[in-house]
């Protein structure tokens, strides 16, 4: 239930005063917990930008810190009724996203954490390309920003084409599955494709739940428009990554939860055979950052995710060499896919899994940063472990 001082004198819409115009209204979303050296920032980057037909929503997740007082000077300072804040226990990340789409009102729903940055004109290029297409779902291009090392702040563009409506949803999945860029902050979609999905949306109590839900997401969308220029800053934090048992297990069995739910929607073989290759990739990370537990954990560990492997692919490992090479696979790097199913391999094989080249590395090391900055787990089950 949202806390008493939800509202602060404004009026929501499910009290009986719409926030939309003729315009198709988008709610801008920001689970936060723990975030108060980094939430004016965020805040200050969508109120700059923020109309009347848009509505801000902040979830706090029961924060220890100053993050709830900070939103609410920033709420009261706000001339608009179109600033809404909401307060639960801490719950987790997942928690605070299912909490944020049950209080939404907007046509479409844009995520953002409370450590990242809107980058300006994001909102009216999203309004741009509602109201001229109406898409299902609008994929946004982001940056990895390192506000202390600017220098290591690059682009990340997704690998559909900009601008046009694309009405196949094996483009949208396949293309999907090739990026691997699976972050719900960086898809805009319909409020009522959440809705497609049961309760809850994001998978209560566990790690990378976006991973899991996106790829559901995407098996109802039968459009997508990918905008011209990036839309967040992703913070990129130096804070040292921890690896847990649960951090690899929740890794590895991230997509085999989307996979069932795709094969419920009957989704193709070329969408089946790109899922498997992307699989390939979170099945050698975990096993990899598995290396990082003592001896006996990582064995038990390797034993449990190869399983989760096997189980959650569409084909058999075996077929796993020849979808690699095909031509009619949609592909980032296909070199590097041929590493990566050679890992693969190896790890079936119990060689180490080390050596990674350039992507496999990459993004293994952001998931971690990502999880490692946005919150700890419960005490009970990890001690310091950080989503």
């Amino acid at each position: 239930m949202p806390s008493p001082r939800t509202i602060s004198g404004n009026h929501h819409p499910a009290h009986g005063e719409p926030v939309m115009t003729q315009q198709a209204s988008i709610s801008i979303v920001i689970p936060a917990y723990n975030v108060q050296r980094y939430i004016d920032q965020c805040l200050r980057s969508v109120l700059g930008q923020l109309e009347r037909h848009h509505e801000l929503i902040v979830v706090d997740d029961g924060s220890s810190d100053n993050t709830l007082a900070l939103v609410f000077k920033a709420q009261e300072a706000w001339t608009g009724n179109n600033f809404h804040v909401f307060s639960q226990p801490n719950e987790g990340i997942p928690s605070a996203r299912n909490h944020c789409l049950r209080v939404a009102q907007g046509d479409y729903v844009a995520f953002l954490d409370g450590d990242d940055v809107m980058l300006p004109g994001a909102l009216a290029a999203m309004d741009h390309a509602i109201a001229e297409h109406r898409p299902d779902v609008i994929a946004c291009d982001f940056r990895m920003w390192h506000p202390e090392e600017p220098v290591k702040t690059r682009a990340v563009r997704l690998g559909y084409p900009v601008g046009r409506l694309i009405r196949d949803q094996e483009t949208i999945l396949n293309t999907f599955f090739a990026d691997r860029q699976m972050y719900v902050w960086s898809k805009v979609f319909r409020r009522d494709i959440y809705a497609q999905l049961p309760a809850p949306v994001f998978p209560i109590a566990r790690l990378f739940e976006d991973v899991a839900t996106v790829p559901r997401l995407l098996g109802h969308c039968a459009t997508l428009v990918h905008l011209a220029h990036p839309t967040i800053d992703f913070r990129q934090l130096p804070a040292p990554a921890v690896v847990s048992e649960r951090w690899c297990v929740d890794f590895a069995a991230a997509l085999p939860l989307a996979r069932r739910y795709l094969q419920s929607r009957g989704v193709n073989d070329s969408v089946r055979r790109h899922f498997d290759i992307a699989a390939a990739y979170f099945f050698v990370g975990a096993v990899k950052n598995s290396y990082s537990l003592p001896r006996a954990d990582g064995r038990r560990v390797r034993m449990m995710i190869k399983q989760l492997f096997i189980d959650g692919l569409f084909g058999d490992c075996d077929t796993l060499v020849t979808l690699a090479s095909r031509a009619d696979m949609t592909s980032n790097d296909r070199t590097l896919d041929a590493v990566i199913i050679r890992q693969v391999e190896s790890a079936f094989s119990g060689g180490v899994v080390v050596n990674f080249k350039r992507a496999a590395s990459r993004k293994l090391k952001l998931w971690r940063r990502l999880r490692q900055a946005r919150r700890h787990l419960d005490s009970k089950h990890e001690g310091h472990m950080a989503l």
